[in-house]
């Protein structure tokens, strides 16, 4: 179902272009993948990076929420703190969401633009 394709015309996947009729290569020792498979790696890394630090700085606010003994200034310190964290979670995971809603808008295929196919000749 694309739902742009009525406005636009037919918008097809860029990626099917590139693919000799019919042949896919989606396993990791094909010829001419290694950078797409090096930078899918390295941005699914970052991302687990980000999870990991926003919830180590969860704990950390967290616990100087819990010894601010009641002083307003470490209060607000540690609510900043659990708040930019929040924030930047929902950044990271919202740019997956985007990603998926603008594939499935434009191609079709929710996971065209977050895990693409690669093609190679």
């Amino acid at each position: 179902m694309k739902l742009l394709a009525g406005q636009f015309g037919n918008i097809t996947s860029p990626f099917n272009v590139l693919s000799p009729a019919g042949s896919t290569l989606r396993t990791a020792g094909a010829q001419g993948q290694g950078l797409i498979i090096l930078l899918n790696s390295l941005i699914k890394l970052v991302i687990v990076i980000a999870g990991v630090y926003t919830l180590w700085n969860l704990i950390i606010a967290g616990y100087q929420f819990i010894n601010a003994g009641g002083e307003p200034k470490n209060v607000a310190k540690a609510w900043e703190k659990i708040w930019q964290s929040i924030v930047g979670l929902m950044i990271v995971a919202g740019s997956f969401v985007l990603a998926m809603v603008f594939g499935w808008l434009i191609f079709g295929d929710p996971t065209i633009l977050i895990n693409p196919p690669i093609f190679s000749p």
